[in-house]
């Protein structure tokens, strides 16, 4: 059991002792917390909040919702939802910020209070210090009976961001209904269900959905990872569908699978992504250190420059905005257009991927053909009271400087002449993390296993 507080939010286990596990006492105080500050920078006193299909969601919003309220802050509740939907959803209807009810790629026994800001991005590092601060201190200023905040379902902001999406200058929509892609959709029983069928049909394509019930008992571990995903693959293999996507229960990484069952995954979903861009604008490109080098590769190729950012999406936000970006995002599957809005999105990332198969006249499988070859494995190791990771990654650093160039931005990343290593303690779990990247399967295996012995 965990509980996990941080700059960008608040996540953890439901059930168990509060102070140790995401409770209801939790919850409350989590998000008198955000109100407080919200309410302090002026922002408009109204939320707009929005749930994957994880079984404690109901729970979660009702806690949530009558927090807000009692502070005076109005809350525009969005139901079964996606993380990029309530992020458009922000600024689309004028609210001072936004809370997504959902622990990602977690199991179904996580939750967590995803926090946004006015532009509807995720808080800054320093408003996530101010909040935690508030936190600490504990002390809330509620409103009085005749000011507490109203509130109001919305279930209208999911076609409007498919609008958004079928809008775009870059999504050549009418070309992929002339191809009728058959496409198969893992929704993992949570929002892609809603979310991406709807996309795909709007473009004209058949579509299959697995797991397809929005119950959050989740089918498999619910990470858009290889080893969970062989029932979509052996789908698209038998189905011979044009395309398999994956996403994860909020909707936010996109993973694909090629005709035949071909892997493609998640990594490259950035760079197919990427190509097709730079194709049409030239710019900077922008990804986290712990993606793979196929993004740098492939901007190269097109002329343009490209830039590591730290892990985090509001860290891959900032340095976008600071070069000016015209695409970036995370290796994980996370695409982020500014044309649209600055969050990691699958939808527009579905609609780009099938933009270039139409745009190319490829399959992604030849597309796939056509980016560097790379090989990652991401693995990790398991805090202890005993371990001082702090010490570690030193230690780690200090053997390693000749051999490697160093990257301390975020946590310890290698850069060896044959691949890289990243290693950093996560957000979002009590581990380590230990990503490794190489031109060939032997060769990152042996890379991470020869660092992973220094632990």
């Amino acid at each position: 059991m965990a509980f996990i507080k941080s700059i960008s939010g608040f996540r953890g286990t439901i059930g168990g002792k509060a102070g140790e596990n995401l409770t209801p006492q939790d919850i409350v105080e989590c998000t008198a917390a955000y109100g407080s500050w919200l309410l302090q920078t002026g922002a408009a006193p109204k939320v707009v909040i929005g749930r994957d299909a994880r079984p404690s969601g109901a729970m979660v919003t009702q806690l949530v919702t009558a927090t807000l309220q009692s502070l005076g802050i109005s809350v525009v509740d969005l139901g079964l939802s996606t993380t990029p939907t309530v992020e458009m959803a922000v600024p689309h209807l004028h609210a001072g910020g936004g809370i997504i009810l959902t622990a990602s790629h977690n199991p179904k026994e996580w939750n967590a209070l995803k926090l946004l800001n006015a532009t509807g991005e995720f808080i800054s590092g320093e408003d996530g210090k101010t909040l935690l601060a508030l936190l600490d201190q504990g002390a809330v200023n509620y409103a009085a009976v005749d000011d507490l905040g109203t509130y109001v379902q919305n279930d209208d902001l999911l076609d409007y961001h498919i609008e958004k999406v079928i809008a775009h200058p870059l999504v050549k929509a009418d070309e992929i209904r002339e191809k009728g892609f058959k496409v198969v959709v893992d929704a993992v029983n949570s929002s892609g269900a809603l979310a991406i069928p709807a996309l795909l049909k709007a473009l004209g394509c058949e579509v299959e959905v697995l797991n397809a019930e929005m119950n959050g008992q989740f089918a498999h571990n619910p990470e858009p990872l290889p080893q969970h995903l062989t029932e979509l693959c052996e789908k698209v293999k038998s189905s011979k569908a044009d395309l398999g996507i994956a996403v994860d229960p909020d909707v936010d990484r996109l993973a694909l699978v090629g005709p035949g069952g071909t892997w493609i995954g998640e990594e490259y979903t950035l760079v197919a992504v990427a190509d097709y861009v730079l194709q049409h604008q030239a710019g900077p490109t922008v990804s986290n250190l712990s993606s793979s080098r196929a993004l740098r590769d492939i901007t190269n190729k097109h002329g343009q420059t490209y830039y590591a950012a730290a892990v985090g999406e509001v860290n891959v936000v900032n340095k976008m905005k600071e070069v000016q970006a015209v695409i970036g995002g995370e290796g994980n599957g996370g695409i982020i257009d500014p044309q649209l809005h600055l969050g990691r999105d699958a939808l527009i990332g579905t609609a780009l991927v099938l933009s270039n198969m139409v745009w190319a006249d490829k399959s992604i499988n030849e597309l796939r053909a056509t980016y560097t070859d790379y090989f990652m494995v991401k693995d990790k190791v398991a805090l202890s009271p005993d371990l001082d990771v702090e010490k570690k990654l030193e230690h780690i650093q200090e053997k390693y400087k000749d051999e490697a160039t160093i990257n301390t931005i975020d946590g310890l990343k290698l850069d060896f002449p044959e691949g890289w290593i990243h290693l950093r303690r996560s957000n979002t779990e009590p581990i380590v993390r230990i990503y490794g990247e190489a031109n060939s399967v032997e060769a990152v295996n042996a890379l991470v296993a020869r660092v992973k012995a220094d632990f």
